[in-house]
């Protein structure tokens, strides 16, 4: 019976939601039967244990009240003997077919756990960059563990619960009534007073467990964002140590103090259902033994009853709370469809084509393009919002214009948010436009297929990232199949060689969190030799050059001059010596091209570009 409260007070704690039939539809269901239609002979050999298992739980009892007979009425000892053996084996085949229904539960669960891992991940990668901005990270892999563990659960659990547990009640009250109708409806009647202490406790517990589940992830956040390198040099930067101290500390204090208040209602709780228990027990005994001194009942009836009870209350309480389970079950379905449904903005087109190899041509004809709203890309539960912020979709370019034959350099340059780094994100079809076309080798980057756009266009970005792995593993990146030789041969061009051979571990070398074990110019030269792997016909570059000193900036200048040869270039400029080496600069204000030309023709003309000169150039000479 403690069992059976225990269970029932966890399933009144996980619960806690308001039993909403909106979620029964045919389209939820027809969607669940798509993930479960793998796995449906899996889930029939399931049931078949589950309902098996249910009805020797029901024999034992029964064979247990005729040894008890069989003394009372001094029968042979081969007769005990023989319904302890039978007793044994049925144990036996139980324990066996608990394990076998373990197995094809942990089957079923955990296939179906791949099926929405892997079908959210994929369905992830297919959304826009905007998406990742937006979205919560810790929100998004709750969907790929939380709610997928939750769906999971309609098989593993809730289907098999229901079955099993409906089995078991039926033949538990059909034998109870057989023995003696009187006492199985005394001990229906008792069920109230087992549920509902654990409904109100359950509930209880929830808004406990809530908010210290609330207080952990404050802890957590602060510990994420402290414990990274970034965050742990502002607190000692700023000499905070003591402030953060104190700030955690009543943090953990409060969930210490949660801890204390579920301990004392846990054990409360299970001490006043022991008592139910023993109370119903006691009932059973006292009032079973009053008939069978009567005469009107059996010793050993009065056993299996007493032994009947204990699998009673479990069914019982387990079928009470289904629908709540069922309510949980497709509520996580749904969160997992939330993301499923969440349409992609970019997709391969029907007829897509594979661009040519080789040298190309790019092209920005008349583009406007204006950042997609939230709605488009986002949902309110992955940014933990109630409502979407739709503001945005304002144009930020405006009819953009321009060419680069193969081996050209475009120069973009301009204040901050005049739309440069937008312009570099649409040549590797990042966002699409709203009109006009962007080209590569005068194919629209629509109608190229994914694959061949990413072999054709590589791009550094200002905040090139590196993973938390190997100098290799982050090289390989860009190309899987590369050779050690290779890889060395583009850290030798990105001036990076000489370094890595003086490590330990050389390529083996794990460079940390973001890189954070490099310094920011190894960082940067390190996300350029990945790109000179990467060998593409199209090179972007994002201000790379940015987190580099002059002497590095240079050697890096010359890396990629290498790696430009007979190589297409859009480069958003902050140096001079990229600005002179531009076959064209593009200024850029407010969206607009303002100007267009070469570095001497641009300053003979006195305009934007020449006031640009003299404010972040001029010192560069």
């Amino acid at each position: 019976m403690q069992q059976a409260a225990m269970r029932t007070l966890m399933r009144a704690e996980n619960n806690n939601i308001t039993l909403d039939r909106s979620v029964f539809t045919r389209e939820n269901f027809r969607r669940i039967g798509q993930f479960a239609r793998p796995h449906s002979r899996r889930i029939v050999i399931f049931l078949i244990l589950s309902v098996f298992g249910a009805t020797l739980a029901v024999v034992t009892p029964l064979l247990a009240g005729r040894v008890v007979d069989a003394i009372v009425a001094h029968d042979a000892p081969r007769v005990v003997v023989m319904l302890a053996l039978a007793i044994a084996a049925i144990g036996v085949v139980e324990a066996v077919t608990a394990i076998f229904t373990r197995l094809w539960s942990a089957r079923i669960g955990e296939g179906l756990i791949l099926d929405l891992r892997r079908a959210v991940f994929d369905h992830v990668q297919t959304m826009p960059i905007a998406f990742f901005m937006r979205t919560r990270t810790g929100a998004l892999v709750s969907r790929l563990n939380n709610d997928v563990m939750g769906a999971q659960r309609a098989f593993s659990d809730t289907l098999s619960g229901v079955v099993s547990n409906l089995v078991q009640l039926v033949l538990t009250l059909i034998v109870m009534a057989g023995i003696n109708w009187q006492l199985t409806l005394l001990s229906v009647l008792l069920l109230p007073i087992f549920l509902f202490p654990a409904r109100y406790v359950g509930r209880r517990l929830a808004t406990l467990r809530r908010e210290a589940s609330n207080l952990n992830a404050s802890m957590n956040d602060q510990m994420t964002e402290r414990f990274n390198a970034g965050g742990a040099t502002l607190v000692k930067l700023f000499g905070r140590p003591d402030a953060e101290s104190t700030e955690f500390a009543a943090r953990a204090g409060r969930v210490r103090g949660i801890g204390v208040r579920t301990a004392l209602l846990m054990s409360v709780f299970m001490n006043s259902l022991t008592l139910v228990s023993t109370l119903a027990l006691a009932l059973v005994y006292g009032l079973g033994g009053w008939f069978a001194l009567n005469g009107t009942l059996d010793a050993g009836s009065v056993v299996a009853l007493a032994l009947l009870l204990t699998r009673l209350y479990g069914p019982l309480t387990a079928l009470a709370n289904a629908p709540m389970d069922i309510v949980t079950a497709i509520v996580s379905f749904e969160r997992v469809f939330e993301v499923l449904d969440l349409e992609p903005l970019l997709k391969d087109a029907p007829d897509a084509v594979d661009l040519p190899e080789g040298p190309v041509t790019i092209e920005f004809d008349d583009v406007h393009f204006s950042y997609p709203s939230a709605d488009k890309v986002s949902l309110a539960s992955l940014e933990e919002v109630a409502v979407l912020d739709n503001r945005g979709g304002e144009e930020v370019l405006h009819g953009i214009s321009f060419r680069a034959d193969p081996g050209q350099m475009i120069a973009l340059v301009g204040s901050s948010g005049a739309g440069k780094s937008t312009i570099a994100s649409l040549l590797p079809r990042l966002y699409d436009v709203d009109s006009g076309a962007v080209r590569v080798a005068d194919v629209d980057v629509r109608k190229a297929s994914s694959s061949s756009l990413r072999k054709t266009v590589g791009m550094v970005t200002q905040d090139g990232h590196l993973f938390h792995d190997t100098i290799r593993a982050n090289l390989a990146f860009a190309r899987p199949e590369v050779s050690d030789a290779d890889v060395w041969d583009a850290l030798r061009r990105a001036r990076l060689e000489d370094l890595v051979r003086t490590l330990p571990d050389g390529l083996d070398t794990v460079i940390g969190d973001r890189g954070y074990r490099l310094s920011g110019g190894e960082r940067q030269r390190l996300t350029i030799a990945r790109l000179l792997l990467a060998a593409p016909s199209v090179v972007v570059l994002d201000e790379a050059t940015s987190a580099l000193d002059s002497t590095n900036e240079a050697a890096v200048q010359e890396a990629l001059g290498e790696a430009m040869v007979h190589r297409t270039s859009l480069v958003i400029a902050h140096r001079l010596s990229t600005v002179r080496a531009a076959d064209t600069i593009l200024v850029l204000e407010a969206g607009r091209v303002v100007e267009s030309g070469t570095h001497a023709e641009l300053l003979a003309a006195g305009g934007r570009y020449a006031e640009l000169y003299e404010t972040q150039f001029a010192d560069q000479e």
